[in-house]
């Protein structure tokens, strides 16, 4: 089995969405509710060009895991940041993929010269993420506490950041 870090394509956008979706529906690690369709996945791939990236580990002609740097927020004044995003296929949960993905973002990151910081919103009983996140020196910049709402539980939310 040979992992292949590469640039998503927009022939990715299935199983990127299958990933996502599995996660909306069967865990915390995202806040969404509903899945997401294919012109929401569309709209996404497109927003992650230039230096928002959009990375997935190909495993034996699978995607295992995508890593992406998302616009972190709207205001212009936030346009040195960006937001890292990692999910893993179910099945390569494990295996160090995260790791390599994270590796390979954080080095993408690095090389823009109007990125100074990448932030990262972790739900805080996301234990294996937020291990992964100081790992790679994220640190831990605050918790909003009870700021969502899935399965019928509050969660709270870490914020992690690393500079650059």
């Amino acid at each position: 089995m040979s992992n292949l870090i590469r640039t998503a394509q927009l022939a990715d956008l299935p199983q990127l969405k299958a990933i996502y979706n599995h996660a909306v529906a069967h865990s915390t690690a995202t806040f969404d509710l509903y899945p997401r369709d294919d012109a929401d996945r569309l709209a996404w791939f497109q927003a992650h060009q230039g230096k928002y990236a959009l990375l997935v580990c190909e495993t034996d002609g699978v995607i295992a895991g995508y890593a992406s740097l998302s616009r972190y927020r709207e205001r212009p004044a936030f346009d040195g940041a960006a937001e890292v995003s990692i999910y893993l296929h179910p099945d390569f949960r494990g295996q160090h993929i995260g790791s390599q993905l994270m590796q390979k973002i954080l080095a993408f990151a690095a090389q823009q010269p109007d990125i100074d910081t990448v932030v990262s919103l972790i739900t805080s009983e996301n234990t294996v993420s937020i291990h992964l996140h100081e790992k790679f020196g994220f640190t831990l910049c605050g918790v909003i506490h009870r700021c969502g709402k899935k399965f019928g539980r509050y969660l709270d939310l870490s914020i992690y950041q690393i500079l650059f």
